[in-house]
């Protein structure tokens, strides 16, 4: 029964992880294109929303991308969001690109050898191919075709905080900064994390920036507590970044309860 219940635990905590749109989320005005990638082998779709500043001037502007970034996933309540920031002038005009989702946990997870993990998809472990996706792909597009500045970002939640936090130890030069919700750093018997110190010692010297938070959920506060022991002690100066430990939210509450003081902090 013990091992039935934990299984159970561990299919809820999956489930809520697949996106946090609500349906009280109005649709932003945005445009939408697609792109044959070689990288992940099929067509995805993009979805753009645009600040006033940028309809109304000649300016160019910074980027946010995010997985989870179809229509019905969480585009619209962090367009939404951004644009009350942006007309509150508590953060800079930034432009949004969200990446519709087609095999999330495919995508957004790296290899594992733990077969509980391995349970969650028929594909696991494509993280490596999605980045190559957004890096010789999509951030080429969208630099070809929008007025774009050379900062860029990228937010993402759970499995998504857990791409993020990839990027960020393994290859921090593809962004500036980095938001993390409930990174999903369990995965493949907490790897990432124990990888992290030696990715440390390899970073660039360039400056970044990153902000993450932990949930009450059992299976994530101890590994982002650890993350934040690892970046203390292995202080470098040229990394900005914010541990937000969220002892009141639930996995399914984070995002949306934190993710204004993330952008705040992060853009500015």
């Amino acid at each position: 029964m013990k091992s039935i219940s934990s299984i159970l635990l561990f299919l809820i905590v999956l489930l809520s992880c697949s996106n946090n749109q609500q349906p009280n989320d109005p649709i932003p005005v945005h445009e939408t294109f697609t792109i044959d990638s070689k990288y992940v082998n099929e067509k995805r779709v993009i979805n753009v929303w645009f600040p006033d500043e940028y309809k109304n001037s000649k300016d160019s502007l910074p980027v946010l991308y995010m997985p989870d970034g179809g229509i019905k996933e969480d585009f619209p309540h962090i367009a939404n969001t951004l644009s009350d920031l942006i007309k509150a002038k508590k953060i800079k005009p930034f432009i949004l690109v969200g990446i519709e989702n087609t095999q999330r946990r495919r995508d957004l997870t790296p290899p594992t050898t733990v077969a509980k993990d391995k349970e969650i998809a028929p594909v696991v472990g494509g993280s490596a191919a999605f980045r190559n996706f957004i890096q010789k792909e999509l951030i080429t597009e969208v630099n070809s075709k929008y007025r774009t500045t050379s900062k860029k970002g990228i937010l993402g939640e759970s499995l998504a905080g857990l791409f993020v936090t990839e990027i960020f130890l393994t290859s921090p030069d593809m962004f500036d900064f980095y938001i993390a919700f409930d990174p999903s750093l369990w995965w493949n018997n907490k790897q990432l994390l124990k990888d992290s110190p030696n990715y440390l010692k390899t970073f660039p010297t360039t400056s970044k920036t990153f902000w993450f938070a932990g949930s009450s959920a059992k299976d994530i506060f101890g590994n982002t507590n650890k993350l934040a022991e690892v970046l203390t002690s292995n202080a470098l100066p040229n990394v900005k970044w914010n541990y937000s430990l969220e002892k009141k939210e639930e996995h399914h509450t984070i995002f949306r309860a934190t993710k204004e003081k993330a952008l705040i902090w992060s853009l500015n």
